[in-house]
């Protein structure tokens, strides 16, 4: 009764607060940047809610993390399950899993840097930036709402998103958390309607007709998990039949939630650091920016220099764009239009 009672006053903790209700796992920091791969626009559920503290949805369950040199430290809020204590081996595995732990980012940063003498430049400044493990549903509507828009923009989208339809977990201070809508909840005749009111925009209609393609046409949640066994190309062109998904967000899809490290997402960012740092030109002339064909060309340059894990490279490189003092005067000029933050 007493855990109970806690937990209509629980707050966002912190590792000096509360250390016996936190377990750490091995993770030097080489390995992983909080800050840099919470922040980076792969998953858009996280939040520095105390200094060095994220605190976000995973599994469905509330967790905090924050890090030292070489511990990653993690406690998790059980919501109304009625008791405290620090995350069971179970629960640490979870986390283990969501941050792909078992790659070794040193291996993979020395074969690019002996490979590419810009990433090995790069590389010194951004260490420890990894790819998250995403949920399919999450990371397909997540990046349905990325299209022409910024990390800033997204996070309150997938955050509206999530109020409107997803289950409440828990709230935490004056922050109410939920979990990740269903496909069920997304293909409701008056989801898009209410996403348009909350800001979504056309993006409305793409998130309930996929939400309602994968159900019907489809055959359901099944589909989209055993794209992770399918080849790249078959996966890539299978997603790219659903409303809204085009090759920039199937490739996203690919590489954060269906296990193809190979994938390399292009939008306008990408396309210019290919430009600006590798002289790389498409050779259709009249791609002047990402398209399909073009995109699938970059791609293919970027795989033959970096390797499989092409992807997670590339993803060093856009977070080291996301930090550089240039961002914030590059176009497009549209951006100006809308608020202000990195596009993905």
């Amino acid at each position: 009764m007493v855990a109970r009672s806690l937990l209509g006053i629980m707050k966002h903790r912190t590792l000096s607060s509360s250390p016996a209700l936190w377990a750490s796992i091995p993770c030097p920091r080489s390995e992983l940047r909080l800050d840099l791969v919470l922040t980076s626009g792969q998953s858009f559920r996280w939040k520095e809610q105390s200094p060095a503290h994220w605190s976000g949805v995973l599994a469905d369950q509330v967790w905090t993390l924050t890090q030292t040199e070489e511990l990653l430290y993690c406690t998790v809020y059980r919501g109304d399950k009625g008791w405290v204590g620090k995350p069971t081996p179970e629960e640490l595995e979870t986390v283990h899993k969501y941050f792909q732990l078992d790659v070794s980012l040193a291996q993979l940063y020395s074969h690019w840097s002996s490979v590419d003498s810009h990433f090995q430049k790069m590389a010194q400044k951004f260490q420890g930036v990894r790819l998250l493990r995403l949920d399919p549903i999450e990371c397909l509507f997540s990046f349905i709402c990325s299209s022409n828009n910024n990390i800033t923009r997204i996070t309150g989208m997938v955050e509206r998103l999530c109020q409107a339809f997803g289950p409440r977990l828990i709230q935490l201070d004056d922050v109410t958390y939920h979990g990740f809508p269903t496909l069920q909840a997304l293909a409701g005749s008056e989801v898009e309607a209410c996403l348009r009111k909350l800001g979504l925009g056309y993006r409305a209609q793409y998130v309930s007709a996929s939400a309602r393609a994968i159900l019907e046409e489809q055959g359901g949640l099944a589909w989209l998990q055993q794209l992770r066994e399918a080849p790249y190309e078959e996966a890539h062109k299978a997603l790219c039949t659903l409303p809204g998904v085009g090759t920039k967000v199937a490739d996203c899809i690919c590489l954060m939630a269906l296990e193809k490290p190979q994938a390399v997402p292009v939008d306008v960012h990408v396309w210019q650091i290919a430009q600006r740092d590798y002289s790389w030109h498409p050779t259709t002339s009249q791609a002047k920016g990402p398209s399909p064909q073009a995109n699938k060309e970059l791609g293919n340059f970027f795989r033959r220099l970096w390797g499989p894990y092409a992807g997670w490279a590339q993803a060093v490189l856009f977070s080291a764009d996301l930090h550089q003092p240039h961002r914030s005067q590059e176009p497009p000029a549209k951006r100006k239009k809308r608020s202000k933050g990195p596009e993905v």
